[in-house]
């Protein structure tokens, strides 16, 4: 059993799939295929249920991949530690979130200060953030939906409002603010349930006894924008998104409009895995960034 042995193991629980990990690791089929029976001929269990090409991790495998997942964590960890003990590097740290709008200007301004850091962005699905963020490929995730994992923390940055974007010419349109009530009905844009606009719309529509009508169903809340623009739909988005400069800028044909609703707003968290390293410029930034976001 060796290092590479357990990385390819890795990769095949997470896509159970042998050749889309043997596509992410960059190795041939058969070999890869290969190293798995050598593993489990070492572990002397079968990790995988195997039906015709399709493959299941079993308890086996389950059990042993939380242990992989912690072991080759800490080495990591370890790797990163002494690098930056060494001076081998100036500093790195990544990020995923579920949208790359919201960590724009705080990534500007931190690299501004800290040129020599290297900042990697992903974006994600909650889902996804969990499953790298558990793995030790991110050093954090920004999300507005509770992430879940095994010892995953987590630090709430903001509390932010969020308004309803409505198309000109809407009946709503202009409106200081609408109630529930005003929604009955109404069509809206929205993202894929997991998402934290759809869990809110769908929060909200239910607290108020009313059918939520989805006119539009988008991954990305931009695009969701355009759509309201479109006149598909009537959307949900933070205020500081639909006030914003940049939306002023583009001179957007929509209409934000105050929703007179309690708990319309999107909490921020920030995540990180529980006793992981956590370097030097990894911790400037996570100050730099909470900073930054409350201060919006």
């Amino acid at each position: 059993m060796d290092l590479l042995s357990l990385r390819y193991f890795q990769a095949v629980a997470r896509h159970e799939h042998i050749s889309r990990a043997a596509e992410e690791l960059r190795v041939a089929q058969p070999s890869l295929s290969r190293t798995i029976a050598r593993l489990e001929a070492d572990l002397g269990v079968p990790l995988f249920d195997r039906h015709g090409r399709r493959i299941r991790l079993n308890r086996f495998g389950a059990a042993f991949l939380r242990r992989v997942d912690r072991a080759l964590a800490e080495l990591d960890d370890a790797r990163r530690e002494l690098s930056e003990a060494a001076g081998l590097a100036r500093g790195s740290v990544s990020l995923a979130s579920e949208t790359l709008l919201t960590v724009t200007q705080p990534v500007k301004s931190f690299i501004a200060e800290h040129p020599g850091v290297a900042v990697r962005l992903f974006q994600a699905t909650p889902e996804v953030m969990s499953e790298r963020l558990s793995e030790g490929q991110v050093d954090f995730c920004l999300a507005s939906e509770v992430l879940e994992g095994p010892g995953l923390v987590h630090e709430e940055l903001v509390r932010e409002e969020v308004l309803l974007a409505v198309p000109l010419g809407h009946r709503l349109a202009g409106r200081r603010e609408v109630t529930m009530a005003d929604l009955a009905g109404e069509p809206v844009v929205t993202t894929r349930p997991g998402i934290w606009q759809r869990t809110l719309a769908e929060r909200l529509f239910s607290e108020a006894g009313l059918e939520l009508v989805v006119a539009c169903e988008i991954d990305e809340a931009t695009t969701g924008i355009e759509m309201v623009i479109a006149g598909l739909g009537v959307g949900f988005g933070p205020a500081w998104y639909l006030r914003s400069p940049l939306a002023a800028s583009r001179v957007l044909p929509f209409s934000p409009v105050r929703l007179a609703v309690p708990g319309a707003e999107r909490v921020l968290r920030l995540f990180w895995r529980e006793g992981a390293y956590v370097s030097e410029a990894a911790r400037c930034f996570r100050d730099h960034l909470a900073a930054s976001l409350m201060a919006t």
